[in-house]
């Protein structure tokens, strides 16, 4: 005999998006359940930089933008709840680490009056501070270095830490789970459109029909494949690829920042992760990721060795080594594969497709779908629940550069 376990919602996929919403809503009072086909915080989330993102990349026109605006807020919050008091039914993140309490900006060669104006004006004051060279990190107080370094009000997290975090507690409410069709979970739909359940398998054998009032789907590039099963054709999904290169050394400095170049585009994005053996790992994004793609793994590392001699040049990578890493960004599909302004979030029949566009907007995420469910008048219950202890529990992904490097 099947089992039927009734929830207030499910949300499908676990990284920083569906973790940060299934925290809250539990938080919340609403029963909820996690289910993840790999491992928590893969895919994009642990591929990101980690950086909390103000927008203030987005302002490189000269010109504040409808991107550099909806995600401004999201460092504050951020910040709070890494102090442990963050807003509302935001999490304590205080166990989790930051790798850097500031990322920055720094200008090689002239920065140009235009954008130093700009900077310097009300519209990013809190958001960018120029530095002056005692104030540099210990990566710029170099005699080779001549341009100009700007503090932004963004944070850098190690994201494998703050993945443990979120999940913390509420391991019993995680479901590994397998959409394949020899796998333990079928998503069933019926002749209104909406998603009638989902049906599992346990280690045992048993089925049990998981029933909820929303099933959100949080999967990133997963996404595309639970729509196709649900038979759902709006909204589509695109993918913007990067390819970004790793650099493992033992130079004493980290570095986080992005370089401007002569686009709106940084011309590169460094963030730097110390690794098991006591190196630094420098992860290289910006402009060289996106014009990477268009390269192979060779020609992209040879490009990047340039560029790092052209802009760091007193630092010695002559005994580095280096990898790359394809990602792929997964987002509602727009005009001309443009980058979307803010998080995703569309209600279709008992459902509610997400797409949290960057790491930062995870809480502008959550805020919109808690927002839908109270909209339809779906309240937390207020009686316990208690997954099965049959199902196996996925995995918290590790920092993926662990073994990008051959020894």
């Amino acid at each position: 005999m099947t089992k039927i376990l009734e929830t207030d919602v499910v949300v499908i996929g676990g990284g920083i998006a569906g973790l940060w919403l299934f925290r809250t809503l539990n938080t919340l009072g609403y029963k909820a359940i996690l289910l993840e086909q790999g491992s928590l915080g893969g895919g994009q989330t642990i591929k990101s930089q980690g950086i909390v993102h103000g927008g203030t990349k987005y302002t490189l026109t000269g010109q504040l933008t409808n991107a550099s605006q909806a995600i401004a807020s999201m460092p504050d919050r951020w910040r709070n709840a890494l102090a442990g008091h963050g807003e509302g039914a935001d999490p304590d993140l205080s166990s989790a680490s930051i790798l850097s309490n500031f990322h920055y900006l720094w200008s090689p060669g002239d920065l140009g009056s235009r954008m130093t104006s700009f900077f310097a004006s009300k519209a990013l004051r809190g958001r960018v501070d120029v530095l002056k060279k005692d104030q540099f990190p210990d990566i710029f107080k170099h005699d080779g270095f001549r341009g100009k370094v700007y503090q932004l009000n963004e944070i850098v997290l190690d994201i494998a830490t703050v993945t443990k975090v979120l999940t913390a507690g509420l391991e019993d409410r995680i479901i590994q789970v397998d959409w394949s069709e020899q796998g333990n979970a079928t998503l069933k739909t019926g002749d209104t459109g909406d998603i009638d359940a989902v049906e599992l398998t346990d280690n045992t054998g048993e089925r049990i029909t998981l029933i909820a009032k929303r099933f959100v789907l949080s999967a990133g590039e997963g996404t595309q494949g639970l729509l196709n099963r649900w038979g759902i054709n709006e909204p589509k999904m695109q993918v913007r690829p990067l390819q970004m290169v790793m650099v493992r050394h033992t130079h004493p400095e980290p570095i986080y920042a992005h370089c401007l170049g002569t686009t709106p585009l940084p011309r590169i994005t460094i963030t730097s992760h110390p690794d098991k053996d006591g190196k630094w790992v420098w992860y290289l994004g910006g402009g060289i990721a996106e014009d990477g793609v268009k390269q192979s793994a060779e020609a992209l590392i040879a490009t990047a060795k340039k560029e790092m001699k052209a802009l760091l040049p007193w630092v010695d990578l002559d005994q580095a080594e280096w990898a790359t890493l394809h990602v792929n960004r997964a987002e509602p599909k727009q005009n001309r594969l443009l980058r979307p302004d803010a998080a995703f979030c569309q209600p279709v029949g008992n459902g509610i497709v997400t797409w949290p566009t960057k790491l930062a907007l995870a809480p502008n995420l959550s805020d919109e779908v808690v927002k839908m469910l109270k909209d339809a008048d779906i309240q937390p219950s207020t009686d316990d629940f208690a997954v099965p202890g049959t199902f196996t529990q996925p995995e918290i992904c590790p920092n993926f550069w662990q073994d990008s490097f051959k020894d």
